[in-house]
């Protein structure tokens, strides 16, 4: 069986995965990135993938703030099964500037995303899935690598900033294979390509 690629997103209402003045700032998600729909989708999410792919900046923000979830006083069990899943995992950090990994089982690769998906679909293993890295997600989108599109839509707008879906994707269709509303009107959405 061929390992599918998951891509997981959070996203404006407006379509945007980052404010377009500082994109860095994810503070627009907190809000929406603790209700049980948000850490429910994450955890159906992680849960059969056996590797993480990340581009670098994405990596940095992720491995420097999960693995102090661990153990965390009143933290949610899921958020401490996640980060402790995060630690766990292979990861496999996407970067043409960082010469050697800082973090335990992670390989850095300075290859295209579509290659390196090649290489890891190849290997054995579960699900390969790309947290929340718009560069690596929009590389895999371009060249049709992705097998299950996952998106939090956020209801905000963030009135501009970059988007996830830019023209030229391959066409194609998709089959809505989850869904389900939660608190603040967060939405958790799965789609699966259709081939």
């Amino acid at each position: 069986m061929t390992r599918r690629v998951v891509t997981n997103m959070s996203l404006s209402l407006d379509g945007q995965y980052a404010q377009p003045d500082n994109p860095i700032d994810m503070s627009w998600v907190l809000p929406y990135a603790v209700t049980d729909v948000a850490r429910d989708h994450l955890t159906s999410l992680y849960e059969p993938a056996t590797t993480a792919l990340l581009g670098r900046t994405n990596a940095e923000g992720f491995l420097g703030f999960w693995p102090t979830v661990i153990g965390m006083e009143g933290a949610d069990p899921r958020d401490q099964a996640f980060a402790q899943w995060l630690v766990d995992t292979d990861k496999v950090v996407l970067s043409s500037t960082l010469g050697a990994a800082p973090w335990e089982r992670t390989t850095v690769a300075d290859k295209p995303a579509a290659e390196v998906v090649a290489d890891l679909r190849a290997a054995e293993g579960g699900d390969i899935l790309v947290l929340s890295s718009a560069s690596v997600i929009k590389a895999l989108l371009a060249a049709d690598e992705v097998d299950r599109l996952a998106i939090m839509i956020f209801p905000v707008f963030l009135g501009g900033g970059p988007r996830l879906f830019d023209d030229g994707l391959p066409a194609g269709k998709w089959a809505l294979a989850g869904q389900a509303a939660g608190e603040h009107g967060t939405l958790s959405l799965v789609y699966d390509r259709i081939r």
